[in-house]
């Protein structure tokens, strides 16, 4: 039997040990904000190196490349990548060691991914299918870190105080470069209001994150990776 997972929230990353029958008992320890692991990424990113480790394109050669790493993150071949495959496969397999400190950028890629082959399914759903990724959703998950690695990107930099929230003096401060990223804020209070989902006052990566992306945003450094996942995204 496959373990579900239970809830996830933003500082949390997988651990996994093997119990018995060859099947990964998915164990879920805080990270607190480490300062290892929650650093920022330098801020120069080749782009272009990062386009060639995540092979998202419809050409033969990216699709054999894809099924190479998948089969690399899945190790005991049993068709489904938990969130812990998934980090680790990020280091291991793909060498991207600035996102595997962007456990964030993970997270959030991991949970846009993992249920999109069973919302698309018009047969019988896969009830493993909205925990894990499976190998269909492969390719939508590299389109995702490379998309969330971007809008972290952005999210550290406005970041100025390091503690992985944003406040609205950051915010305000910030708008003259958001808008360089392709949005026009006339009223910042509102629109950090609209953006503050859960009304705590401060914006997380996912709020941020899901604003950004529908909003268009993009860097002005980077190669102008765009899919047609992300184009439904925004249009959602």
């Amino acid at each position: 039997m496959i373990p579900q997972e239970s809830g996830i929230d933003d500082n949390v990353v997988g651990v996994e040990i093997f119990c018995g029958f060859d099947r990964p008992l998915l164990l879920w320890s805080v990270l607190c904000h480490s300062p290892e692991l929650a650093m920022p990424p330098p801020a120069k990113i080749d782009w272009d190196d990062l386009r060639k480790r995540l092979p998202t394109g419809r050409s033969e050669e990216e699709k054999k490349l894809r099924m190479q790493y998948y089969k690399a993150f899945d190790p005991n071949g049993n068709g489904y990548l938990s969130l812990a495959e998934v980090d680790k496969g990020c280091r291991d397999v793909l060498g991207l060691y600035d996102v595997f400190k962007a456990k964030k950028v993970i997270m959030r890629a991991f949970q846009a991914a993992k249920s999109a082959n069973n919302e698309a399914s018009t047969t019988k759903k896969d009830k493993y299918g909205p925990d894990y990724v499976e190998k269909c959703e492969f390719r939508l998950l590299l389109v995702y870190i490379r998309q969330y690695f971007e809008l972290w990107q952005m999210f550290i930099a406005i970041d100025e105080s390091g503690d992985q929230r944003i406040s609205l003096e950051e915010f305000k401060k910030a708008v003259p470069q958001i808008e360089k990223w392709g949005v026009k804020i006339t009223d910042p209070e509102a629109t950090f209001k609209k953006v503050d989902s859960d009304n705590g006052g401060m914006l997380l990566f996912d709020e941020f994150a899901h604003w950004a992306l529908q909003e268009g945003l993009d860097l002005e450094d980077d190669d102008d990776f765009d899919d047609e996942a992300l184009q439904k995204a925004r249009a959602k």
